[in-house]
């Protein structure tokens, strides 16, 4: 992201979630991308992962989790096809290792792993949002793609539409060095620049959690919501830890959700424990994801306890801690019977 760098981090600050709702253009800093290339890497990934890999169509990005043979998530990735390649998007703090440990399980399948985050397609990666981003985002797209994730394939880059945030489309546009410097500048102009945090804490608010190196091995996918994401894919056999997952999902034995918090505690980090004031001997939950809100203090997508939730009384590092303050999460967390 060095272009980045040299052109826009001068104006780039930290944005509360008004301006975010307004319209916004922020680097995607932290992400690495795993590539797998060979005519079996549909199949192999597809016993690997939590959702369907070999159906996945050219126009569509999936989220996906990886699992330990315990069903708690080792990563979880946003995923799509360009052309033969399928990429894997996920936290750089963790990319090397879980590469390793994928291509440990390859054996003879004709699929090559590798990192693909400085190749020349995907040199600069920035996420947009708010309001103004459909019409700015025209100006070089068009048609947009009409629902979240959809995937667009273009001269000027990959276009993927993500979750909403505030009620309006989010995007990802992965791009080469050459189509950054001739965009960057104009989208400077006509939305508010944010930084890396800020592009966190849209997804935050999408309510999408992601595993990083802090949550590795914490939560079955259901704990984060993912399967209400339509990261679980409960029809597409056999994956590690798929029968835990399955069970948690059938038999219900999960008693747990991620949401919304604000924590007015700027020390808040991912795989903090939370304890709730009604039973202030163990902890109730953990956070996942963080990021400044512009107003002092951070907010967060924490996992816990649905008893936790609904009392609404938890507080940071112990039952004496920071008070949590809930919002509501962009979907249902009572979507399934758990």
């Amino acid at each position: 992201m060095s272009l980045w760098n040299e052109l826009l981090a001068p104006k780039a600050q930290s944005l509360n979630t008004t301006q975010l709702a307004v319209g916004f253009v922020a680097p995607i800093a932290d992400q690495g991308l795993i590539a797998l290339d060979g005519e079996e890497s549909a199949h192999f990934l597809h016993g690997q992962l939590t959702n369907d890999v070999e159906h996945l169509a050219a126009g569509e990005a999936r989220l996906a989790g990886y699992c330990s043979p315990k069903g708690r998530l080792l990563a979880s990735f946003l995923m799509w096809r360009n052309d033969n390649t399928l990429l894997l998007q996920l936290p750089r703090d963790i990319q090397a290792a879980v590469q390793k440990r994928l291509s440990m399980f390859v054996l003879r399948a004709k699929t090559k792993l590798s990192d693909a985050t400085e190749q020349p397609a995907h040199q600069v990666v920035i996420g947009l949002g708010g309001v103004l981003a459909e019409a700015v985002l025209q100006t070089w797209f068009e048609p947009l793609p009409a629902r979240p994730y959809g995937l667009l394939q273009h001269p000027l880059g990959t276009l993927i539409r993500l979750a909403d945030a505030f009620g309006a489309p989010r995007y990802q546009w992965l791009m080469n060095q050459e189509v950054a410097r001739t965009v960057l500048p104009e989208l400077a102009e006509r939305l508010t620049v944010g930084d890396a945090a800020s592009w966190q804490l849209s997804s935050i608010h999408a309510g999408v959690p992601q595993i990083s190196k802090a949550t590795q091995e914490q939560f079955v996918p259901q704990m984060i919501n993912f399967e209400l994401l339509g990261g679980v894919n409960f029809k597409k056999g056999c994956y590690p830890g798929q029968e835990i997952v399955a069970r948690s999902q059938y038999l219900g034995k999960l008693k747990r959700r991620t949401t919304l918090v604000t924590i007015p505690d700027q020390a808040a980090v991912a795989g903090a424990e939370v304890f709730a004031t009604a039973d202030p001997e163990q902890p109730c939950g953990m956070i996942v994801n963080t990021a400044p809100n512009g107003r002092g203090g951070i907010d967060a997508l924490v996992e816990m306890k649905l008893a936790a939730i609904e009392a609404a009384s938890v507080r940071l590092g112990s039952a004496d801690g920071t008070a949590l303050e809930f919002h509501s999460m962009p979907y249902l967390l009572d979507a399934i019977d758990v």
